[in-house]
């Protein structure tokens, strides 16, 4: 059923989207009764409660393409029959959930069903598997998976740039527009059967990375996380695709993302920095990139292969007869294998030439080595994979001219499906497993063939029968198990010479060594097995996910730039309504201004306050109730040239060093140590960085000296920025200074100051007049402003503000702070000191003349 809520999404997103047809819901799977109405919502945020379900039972939706089913036609044409595949991961990786956990899989099936059967096939699907079927439409399934997945992502991926027409494909808008109406429709389904409160989300691999998406858009406080089995490509490499920020920001409205190796998980920050300006941190060994308020979670973790299945195959009878069988077929031979999919990115024809060279080299090798290659059939399809293909076949073909002999073919090409049966029993019989794939998420390859070898108690055939148990790999080191495979010889598989050099060392290494690589590996992946590799995801999806109940979830922005922003309970818009009522009663009354970023826009040029500006300041410092300060970073020059209008103004220049209470009087110096001697150690050291980072300079103020690095690269002017922090605490070790980071600075400045002071010295002052604040009033946007915050937070509590005060900590943006308040940005600041403007009586009271100075 089309969702309303997701009209402007799909809209802003992609353009016109063909219709969906209306079908029949599914019943939602409730442990409870329950009602479904809230579906038909029509708000796009959150539509669950703040308390927590009474549902005990936890259920896991697991989401992918394609269902973990089987399906075929009956043999009379009426009707389908399903079973499990027992090969899926989605049906392997529930050995990891808890044994009292629900689970229950979403995606499309590998055939046509015609729209009249669609209902009936959902319900047994349903029934029987506990599974959900997306239907696609065939105009749209084309465009998404042959289209935009397999011809944009799968390349991209894989490190493949459309460079040409012919060359991997130019963007198509219209692939993308089926992209996101196909992870639509899954997530249509998801939600006809979805708890929101009660159940997780374990969406799978790049077919659905915009999912994250649509579900969060419709419940804000989901419980969602995210496995790329794909490799992820550097940032070089992913910016050139052109919605690039549409994918990033629909992943990250997952809770937790899940990446096979840390390469891939590094690729993915580095492109969360770049172009999004995010940074990870690194807590207690979890990685987390903070979004919004939320924190998601960044899981690294291989996958692993099933050791139940693969053992119960090899105690299968027909794998016992064909290991005989390929034992005398290859008596006297010592046998190489590869077990590769018909892909471009596999580089089996890299694997032929390196067989080739190695039979070259070493002459020893002809008539005794065997290659038997094993391609399972191609998943996609396009003019590079039928190059790929002619070329595998003509080096077969050239390779047993040139050093075949009778009875004897140097490559064994078996082009067609094999049950995992028979790859059992080639696994069992062969010396060496070759590996040489160019790029590739994980490849459980490698861990297949290490537990054949190792074989099983009471079979009868092993790698030896009854003896040691022995293997050797000759990996690539560009897929993803290669690092947890450290007894395995690693290759570049460009380099066909030294791929060739690697087999020949591996076909010829001491059965003794080869002995103990075995057990290195074998130990490795039993223990490391799909059910551990579930575990742990889930487990890390659990915490990552505790949090959700504790804190307010507001949804929003528009198309992929929906995110939700997760804040404290008691942190809310500033209401203009109350400040005014507030302001109106009180008597005496501090406001504090931040200047850039709180009434001056960021990206302003000019930043010269504007006339509308110093009307309002003036207004509200005409107020003789009124103490109004601009607390800020800039230099004392700038702030009293600018506000040189503004006669009662007080000004904090420097974060405070500086202070001047009105025109009239003189500015003091707050910094408890006026010697600048450190500058002359500072200056030198932040020059050498600015030498070697480009992009970087460097600001000098009166009481500070400033590195900055935000036009710099991302990534080095960090690594610099931390640099620059280390050795310049180092160096002033013994000054009286503080060296901080901030956001792209490097700050140096004296001890003790801080707009946090600042605001303490004000109420000091005003309460020492007998002018103790009853009404305050501070408004800022950055790190610098917090520390305002922090102190007036605590100052009702510390005795320097009274009891009965009326604060109010507002910070521009929604965003986590110490303040209480937000407003959205700059316009509605002024908006909000203008209503206060208004609500201000220039004339002085009573009161206030008898308690003035």
């Amino acid at each position: 059923m089309m969702s309303r809520s997701y009209t402007n999404l799909l809209d802003l997103a992609s353009g016109n989207f063909p219709m969906m047809g209306q079908r029949k819901r599914l019943p939602r799977v409730m442990t409870v009764p329950g009602v479904i109405s809230e579906l038909d919502d029509d708000q796009a945020n959150s539509v669950t409660s703040d308390v927590p379900s009474s549902i005990i039972q936890d259920r896991v939706i697991i989401v992918a393409n394609q269902l973990p089913v089987k399906a075929k036609r009956r043999p009379d044409n009426k009707g389908w029959s399903f079973s499990w595949d027992e090969d899926s991961l989605l049906l392997q990786l529930k050995d990891g959930l808890p044994d009292d956990m629900e689970v229950l899989y979403v995606g499309s099936l590998r055939v046509d069903v015609d729209s009249n059967e669609q209902d009936d096939v959902s319900q047994v699907l349903l029934d029987r598997f506990k599974c959900v079927p997306a239907f696609l439409p065939q105009d749209i399934l084309s465009k998404f998976y042959h289209g935009f997945c397999k011809q944009q992502l799968w390349p991209l991926f894989h490190y493949m740039l459309p460079l040409s027409a012919n060359h991997g494909g130019r963007f198509d808008r219209s692939l993308w527009e089926a992209y996101v109406s196909a992870n639509k429709i899954f997530s249509q389904r998801v939600i006809e059967v979805l708890n929101p409160e009660d159940d997780y989300i374990w969406i799978h691999d790049y077919h659905l990375m915009v999912l994250p998406t649509f579900l969060r858009r419709r419940f804000n406080r989901l419980r969602m996380g995210f496995f790329l089995h794909s490799p992820f490509p550097s940032s070089e490499i992913y910016r050139t695709l052109p919605v690039r920020e549409e994918i990033l920001k629909a992943l990250l409205n997952a809770d937790i993302i899940g990446f096979h190796t840390f390469d891939y998980a590094r690729h993915f920050l580095s492109c969360c920095s770049r172009m999004l300006g995010l940074e990870y941190q690194s807590k207690r060994g979890y990685i987390g990139l903070e979004y919004y308020g939320r924190t998601v979670g960044i899981k690294i973790m291989p996958v692993g292969v099933h050791m139940g299945q693969i053992e119960s195959v090899l105690r299968l009878a027909d794998k016992e007869w064909r290991v005989g069988e390929l034992k005398q077929q290859f008596e006297g031979k010592t046998v190489l294998l590869g077990v590769d999919d018909m892909d471009i990115f596999k580089g089996v024809n890299l694997k032929l030439l390196a067989m080739e060279q190695m039979l070259t080299q070493h002459p020893k090798w002809q008539g005794r080595a065997v290659l038997v290659q094993i391609a399972n059939p191609a998943r996609g399809r396009g003019r590079d994979l039928e190059e790929i293909q002619a070329e595998i076949q003509a080096s077969c073909k050239r390779i047993n001219e040139n050093f075949g002999q009778p009875g004897y073919e140097p490559i064994v090409f078996i082009d067609k499906p094999v049950s995992l049966s028979e790859k059992a029993a080639f696994y069992t019989i062969a010396e060496c497993v070759v590996v040489t794939a160019v790029r590739d998420g994980m490849n459980l390859i490698p861990y297949e063939y290490i537990v054949c070898r190792q074989g099983v108690s009471g079979s009868e055939s092993g790698s030896e029968s009854g003896g040691p148990k022995k293997s050797m790999l000759v990996v690539s080191e560009f897929i993803g198990c290669s690092p947890s495979l450290s007894g395995a010889i690693r290759v570049n598989p460009w380099n066909v010479e030294a791929t060739a050099e690697a087999m020949n060392e591996a076909i010829s290494m001491a059965d003794a060594e080869k002995q103990l690589r075995h057990e290195k590996h074998y130990r490795y992946v039993s223990t490391h097995d799909v059910a551990y590799w579930s575990k742990s995801f889930f487990q890390d999806m659990e915490r990552s996910c505790k949090d959700h109940f504790k804190r307010w979830c507001w949804g929003i922005g528009l198309s992929f730039g929906f995110r939700v922003v997760a804040l404290d309970h008691n942190f809310r818009k500033l209401s203009i309504d109350a400040i005014v009522s507030a302001y109106s009663r009180a008597k005496n009354r501090a406001i504090l201004l931040d200047y850039d970023g709180t009434v001056m826009p960021q990206t302003s040029i000019n930043k010269t306050p504007s006339e509308n500006v110093i009307l309002i300041l003036n207004t509200l410092c005409s107020d003789p109730r009124n103490t109004v300060f601009v607390v800020s970073g800039r230099g004392r020059d700038s702030l009293g040239k600018w506000f040189s209008s503004c006669n009662r103004l007080g000004i904090a220049a420097e974060h405070g060093y500086f202070l001047r209470w009105s025109v009239d009087e003189e500015w003091e110096i707050c910094g408890q140590n006026n010697d600048f001697g450190w500058i002359q150690m500072a200056e030198p050291v932040m020059k050498l960085y600015t030498e070697s980072t480009d992009g970087s300079y460097i600001e000098a103020k009166e009481s500070a000296v400033v590195w900055h690095h935000q036009d710099a690269d991302p990534g080095f002017g960090s690594s610099q920025a931390k640099e620059l922090l280390d050795h310049l605490e180092s160096v002033l070790a013994n000054e009286p200074v503080a060296a901080k980071s901030g956001q792209y600075i490097v700050e140096v400045k004296p001890q003790g100051v801080s707009k946090g002071v600042v605001a303490e010295k004000i109420f000091n002052s005003m309460a020492e007049r007998g002018r103790q604040a009853d009404f305050v009033l501070c408004v800022g946007d950055d790190r610098s402003d917090e520390d305002m915050f922090e102190i007036i937070g605590n100052a009702v509590s510390n005795g320097i503000l009274s009891s009965n005060t009326s604060v109010f900590a507002c910070t521009v943006g929604q965003k986590p702070s110490k303040a209480k308040y937000y407003l959205d940005d700059t316009t509605e600041v002024i908006s909000m000191l203008d209503a206060l403007a208004d609500a201000s009586d220039p004339s002085p009271s009573p009161e206030s003349e008898a308690s003035s100075p």
